[in-house]
């Protein structure tokens, strides 16, 4: 009993902390949002090579993952919203080229200097990261910069968005755990489709409600928002749970005790957020 009050304790002041960081980074300013999913970014970068290594059981040179990483950081750059600058210095126009030339030469070296042959497969998967990590956060970006277009606060639609996960994810727990029995997959077998079905519809409702009612959204992009939080969220945790069972470990990481990785929290935004930006953009 007391290892698991210890246990319990230790998730919940993590927890604490990580929902204080959130909040402080995405509401603070444009800059504290950017500097926020900017550590995130790399978070998510070191643990998908991590985990591609555990799957190819290989080696990336650490500079080539540095390398590869930068070269995803320059298509979060391009995505800045265009007042965002440090120093003086324009983000969005002038630090993507060298960033991402960079990136390019430490790639090479990492290539040149690595003791084991270059296989094509594992050279391939960290390429999909540009894909599944950096563009996700690009489109974090653009997202801030879409709402500001529009007359909202920027971190209106990733609040909106990373809100109706943590509803969905809540919810499906406490569901499944009273009335769950089908499990959803085997991928994470302590998933349920009752657990899932009933999240779902209590983050869709919840967010639609705030969307509705707390910013005067309307009602089919609110009603959007909880959807895509709900079935974008969901599938992206499964993504992240295949690999992990493919690496044969538990967690992505360990930078948050009793919680996992940076891939562990951010998995289903991971997924949601280009999902969203694509509807966005396209009922514009």
């Amino acid at each position: 009993m007391a290892l698991n009050k210890a246990v319990f304790k230790t998730r919940a002041l993590t927890a604490l902390v990580f929902v204080a960081v959130m909040l402080c980074g995405l509401l603070l300013s444009t800059s504290s949002f950017f500097v926020l999913f900017s550590i995130i970014h790399f978070g998510c970068w070191a643990e998908y090579l991590t985990l591609l290594q555990g799957i190819y059981r290989t080696r990336f040179h650490r500079y080539f993952g540095w390398g590869i990483a930068l070269v995803g950081y320059s298509l979060v750059l391009a995505a800045c919203p265009p007042a965002l600058s440090i120093g003086g210095y324009a983000l969005q126009h002038n630090a993507v080229l060298p960033c991402s030339a960079a990136g390019f030469l430490l790639m090479a070296v990492g290539i040149l200097r690595s003791q084991q042959r270059v296989a094509t497969r594992p050279l391939a998967a960290a390429g999909i990261g540009w894909v599944y990590i950096s563009l996700a956060w690009a489109a974090m970006l653009s997202l801030y910069q879409l709402g500001l277009s529009q007359q909202f606060a920027g971190w209106l639609y990733p609040v909106m968005l990373i809100a109706g996960i943590w509803i969905n994810d809540t919810m499906a727990y406490l569901v499944g755990s009273f009335v769950g029995k089908t499990p959803l997959s085997k991928i994470s077998p302590k998933k349920t489709w009752e657990g899932t079905l009933g999240g779902a519809a209590l983050a869709v409702a919840a967010v639609a409600g705030l969307g509705l009612y707390g910013f005067s959204i309307p009602w089919h992009t609110a009603l959007a928002i909880g959807t895509i939080a709900a079935v974008a969220g969901t599938l992206g945790d499964l993504l992240e749970s295949k690999l992990k069972r493919l690496a044969g470990v538990k967690d992505s990481g360990s930078i948050m005790p009793g919680h996992g990785g940076f891939l562990d929290r951010f998995d289903s935004l991971l997924l949601a957020t280009p999902v969203l930006w694509v509807y966005l953009y396209l009922a514009k």
